[in-house]
């Protein structure tokens, strides 16, 4: 009998089980039964061949429509070259050299799988070399049916899968390993499966790789998706429940404190949102356990003003507060916007300064030897209620007074390990505000941050410009002479620019070369680099305005140097990376022409362009992109454009992306991402799990009652990513 722990040597022979291991790093039969098909294929049906990018690995269920044998010019020996389409009208060229034989089985009218790289040769999409297997129309009618139950029937599971063991292969591995299976006991709760109307777990196992009817693979699908949920859930109530119930210091509001003083000074009324948002948190930090929220919000939406009044809460209470940035450009900025903000009152022991304030200390990598020794001392003794820095502020040495609060701004740019550190400079768990400026859907929102209370700030403040946003393509060539020419006509109106580029150039360790072609495919060039685009725009298109580069290679003191010429005034156009993505505040900005647009994410490109726009004046964002109409990068690109909703932009993005990735693959163990979950098509699911797993952790905390679910929570969110999910 097979379980899940059985290694698939003993159940495949040790050739087979090799290739697994080696290929699709697949080892036990636990590894192999949880490899389900990402997709499945039903003989006659359309593979939508139109959508096919270059470059795709793909697996084919086609009918084999013309064959032909020709000389190769080039060289000795011929090429056996067939079209294979899937009955839409769309076709595909599979080539294959010096192997006429092959035409001998591969004759007009055959079905079968192809599977290969999508290549591009001469304006033709093509698989080269393809590996396929082949459904034989012309078999006997027990043979027929051998081969139709070799395939699952009329549903044919597609794999993921490797050139060395294409899908076909796996789904033998398969059948073979599901004859002698025996499924793990169904760690569902049965009240839970009943109430929920869930098939066993066996069934499910089995219908998900052999399914019997589509009524059957729904359900299969259903139930093991439900597990990859409520698993992720229950680890996350757990740790809600744990932190709510740890120990913390409470940092209730004063009346007449520095926060009140900040709130009176202010030139401007606070939008309803970031009133709503201020309660929330203020009542939290009143609170005996630690804080653990998450503050999402657009760009611009004013995130970084409901911190500075959460964090002089804290100092009004006697606490310090530390504001953690991912670059230095953004950690410099929010020090000196947070000093502007706070005037004499955050200048306490300062000839100009307010003696009931307290004092903002900066903390980064590049300060010098003496200014770091002050810095740290204002730390240590408590001087500096309010510490702004890098990395560099989790090194040793960095020790704090007495840290109440823990921002973290674009929390995604940091470690596990790193966000973890500074929070253990505090002598008791500090409170917690996450800060995003990329909109999350509600389920991932659920699901990735499920341990965290979630605010959202919706509204602009007033006095933000709207931003108009267009795809520069490259049928239209003409667009991108009109789009040096709108910068330049901003900055004689007065205005200033910036240009994106994906790469810095020089040959930096970030200049990662693209893989080179295989056989007939065009090479893609690299991405525009920020020291190969500036001296041409600045020799052409830009010429006599005042150019400068950014990126995050430069010193430290460079850097700061670029960003006070470009705020002041004194440069037209800054050609930068995506160091200036977050934090960087230029109101007289209003052009941003990304260079190959194509090359960041949707939810990048929208970080990017809120830049512009954040003054009096109209925003203007030009999507440069050489991908034609019809890719899925274009389609990307014209969603950008057609829709300044980071919400919506937001669901495209994650339609677009794995949902591993979503929850941070990167940094789990093996295995231990999701599979079949859709954070945005499973929104209802995800939902009734929170609610069951709420349920089940408030009378049962630890799952003491239901050991063998706790197993499987175990295996589906390993230790790894429960920490990665706890820490968010």
């Amino acid at each position: 009998m097979t379980t899940v722990d059985t290694p698939l040597k003993t159940v495949l022979g040790d050739k087979t089980a090799k290739a697994l291991a080696t290929h699709l790093d697949l080892h036990t039969a636990g590894d192999l039964i949880y490899h389900f098909p990402r997709r499945y294929d039903e003989r006659g049906e359309h593979t939508d061949l139109h959508r096919l990018q270059i470059g795709e690995q793909v697996t084919l269920l086609a009918q084999v429509q013309s064959v032909s044998v020709k000389p190769m010019r080039a060289r000795k020996g011929n090429m056996l070259e067939i079209t294979i389409g899937d009955g839409s009208g769309a076709t595909l060229t599979c080539t294959f050299f010096n192997q006429a034989w092959r035409e001998r089985e591969l004759r007009r009218g055959r079905w079968g799988l192809f599977a290969g790289k999508v290549t591009d040769f001469r304006g033709k999409r093509q698989l080269n070399g393809p590996a396929y297997q082949l459904l034989d129309a012309d078999a006997t009618q027990d043979e027929a049916e051998q081969e139709i139950e070799e395939f699952a029937g009329a549903i044919i599971p597609v794999y993921p899968a490797a050139q060395a063991v294409p899908t076909w292969v796996i789904a033998k591995c398969v059948r073979t390993l599901l004859d002698t299976f025996q499924p793990p006991d169904d760690p569902l709760p049965a009240a839970v499966r009943a109430g929920r109307n869930l098939v066993g777990i066996g069934t499910a196992l089995r219908e998900i790789h052999r399914p019997s009817s589509q009524e059957a693979l729904y359900s299969a699908k259903y139930r093991l998706k439900w597990d990859e949920a409520f698993a992720v859930q229950l680890t996350l109530v757990q740790r809600k429940a744990r932190a709510s119930a740890a120990p913390g210091t409470a940092r209730p509001r004063t009346e007449a404190g520095i926060r009140a003083k900040f709130d009176a000074s202010l030139p401007y009324q606070l939008t309803e949102g970031q009133q709503q948002v201020g309660e929330e948190i203020a009542e939290d930090l009143a609170r005996a356990h630690p804080m653990h929220r998450l503050l999402q919000g657009e760009v611009g939406s004013g995130k970084t003003l409901v911190s500075v009044r959460a964090m002089l809460q804290v100092v009004d209470a006697g606490g310090q507060a530390a504001l953690l940035a991912p670059t230095e450009v953004l950690a410099t900025q929010h020090f000196r916007s947070i000093s502007a903000q706070l005037g004499a009152l955050g200048r306490a022991g300062e000839i100009d300064g307010d003696p009931s304030g307290t004092q903002l200390t900066l903390v980064t990598g590049s300060l010098g030897a003496a200014a770091r020794r002050a810095a740290l001392a204002k730390v240590a003794d408590g001087t500096a209620g309010i510490v702004v820095g890098t990395h560099a502020l989790l090194y040793e040495g960095v020790d704090f007074k007495d840290l109440g609060l823990v921002v973290v701004d674009e929390q995604h740019r940091f470690g596990v390990e790193q966000r973890d550190a500074l929070r253990a400079k505090a002598a008791r768990p500090p409170h917690v505000l996450v800060m995003t400026a990329t909109p999350i859907p509600r389920t991932v929102a659920m699901t990735v941050y499920g341990d965290l209370e979630t605010s959202t700030l919706s509204q602009l403040p007033r006095g933000r410009s709207p931003i108009a946003s267009h795809v520069v393509p490259p049928e239209k060539p003409a667009f991108l002479d009109r789009a040096w020419r709108r910068l330049r006509e901003e900055v004689r109106a007065g205005h200033q620019a910036y240009v994106v580029c994906p790469r810095i150039g020089d040959g930096s360790a970030s200049d990662d070369d693209e893989e080179p072609p295989s056989d007939n495919e065009p090479a893609r060039r690299p991405p525009l680099a920020v020291t190969e685009v500036a001296p041409l725009l600045a020799e052409g298109p830009l010429h006599g305005l005042r150019i400068a580069v950014l990126h995050g290679k430069l010193p430290a003191d460079e850097k700061d140097a670029v960003m006070r010429r470009f705020a002041a005034g004194d440069l037209d156009v800054l050609v930068a990376t995506t160091v200036i993505e977050v934090g960087v505040d230029v109101p007289n900005a209003t052009v941003m022409i990304i260079m190959d647009a194509d090359r960041f994410g949707v939810s990048q490109l929208h970080q990017l362009r809120g830049r512009v726009g954040r003054g009096s004046a109209a925003g203007i964002c030009l999507l440069v992109t050489e991908s034609v109409e019809g890719t899925a990068a274009r389609e990307r690109l014209d969603a950008v454009a057609s829709t300044t909703d980071g919400f919506k932009l937001s669901e495209i993005d994650l339609e677009q992306r794995r949902e591993g990735d979503v929850l941070g693959a990167s940094q789990s163990g093996r295995h231990s991402h999701l599979r079949l979950l859709s954070l945005l098509r499973d929104a209802k699911l995800i939902t009734d799990a929170r609610a069951e797993a709420s349920a089940l952790v408030g009378d049962d905390p630890d799952l003491r009652k239901h050991p063998a679910l706790a197993a499987s929570v175990a295996a589906l969110v390993d230790e790894e990513r429960a920490e990665y999910l706890e820490k968010g």
